[in-house]
């Protein structure tokens, strides 16, 4: 009877309950419950399991640069960073209410890594996230219009809850390109959240964006309202590799004192 509720239990694709049902079987540990309890202990298992794969799946889509983490960022007093502000960030309660955040800053001071840690937050509260870099994202979609695949490409972002656009700036938009922009933004707004991620001040975007009207039209719409996010401090790449190469400094001394 075991044997045909198992092969049941795969076949619908219950994994969660088969593999807990399995375990409590190979153990002996059935006649342990009750039966309330075994279906209590069946169906949390069954619930974490489907949870779990749903994350997996939603970090995979997202397409992060790396993996990242809120608790493991360095909140140093030299980089403008509020701790308390970005963990209220953490409870990702922005995507819920529709906003934006801005991030910008120097190279190296940790933005991408701030911004890829509340999209992996919001991936955790179930949350659909896209990571993109802006420049290879503009050049996918023009790729996409000569395809004939750009209105799906438009709706898949459209239904993100939260897209994060990183290396804003690196490069000026083109005509086409700031079309593009500002149909994503145009579809985005009062909808669903973005994070933009920039070396350049969001004073200078007017420049980055070109033609003035669409200008205008695209920061009123993602400037306005938002939350922002300035960081200062030297690079961290710089910092690390200083310190990486002090380190492999002293151990040649080390070894060249002990031979």
């Amino acid at each position: 009877m075991n044997t045909a509720t198992l092969e049941k239990m795969r076949k619908l694709k219950f994994f969660g309950m088969h593999r807990a049902f399995k375990t409590s079987i190979e153990s002996g540990k059935t006649e342990n419950y009750t039966s309330d309890e075994m279906v209590s202990m069946l169906i949390d298992s069954e619930w974490d399991d489907r949870k779990n794969r749903s994350m997996e799946r939603q970090l995979k889509n997202a397409k992060f640069r790396y993996k990242a983490s809120i608790e493991e960022f360095h909140f140093h007093a030299d980089r403008n960073v509020d701790r308390n502000q970005i963990m209220r960030f953490g409870d990702c309660s922005f995507v819920s209410k529709f906003e934006n955040i801005l991030v910008t800053g120097s190279t190296g001071t940790g933005k991408s890594y701030i911004a890829s840690a509340l999209g992996h937050q919001a991936c955790g509260l179930g949350f659909k996230v896209l990571y993109c870099n802006t420049s290879k994202l503009m050049a996918k979609l023009k790729q996409a219009k000569g395809e004939g695949s750009y209105v799906k490409e438009i709706a898949k972002i459209e239904r993100q809850n939260l897209i994060i656009l990183d290396d804003f700036g690196l490069h000026p938009f083109d005509t086409q390109g700031r079309n593009m922009l500002m149909e994503i933004i145009e579809d985005r707004h009062g909808k669903n959240s973005t994070i933009i991620v920039s070396q350049v001040p969001v004073n200078k975007w007017y420049e980055v964006i070109g033609e003035q009207t669409v200008a205008d039209a695209i920061l009123d719409r993602i400037v306005h309202g938002s939350h922002r996010l300035e960081l200062k401090g030297e690079s961290m790449r710089k910092k690390n590799m200083n310190q990486e190469n002090n380190s492999n400094s002293n151990s040649k001394t080390k070894v060249a004192v002990t031979l």
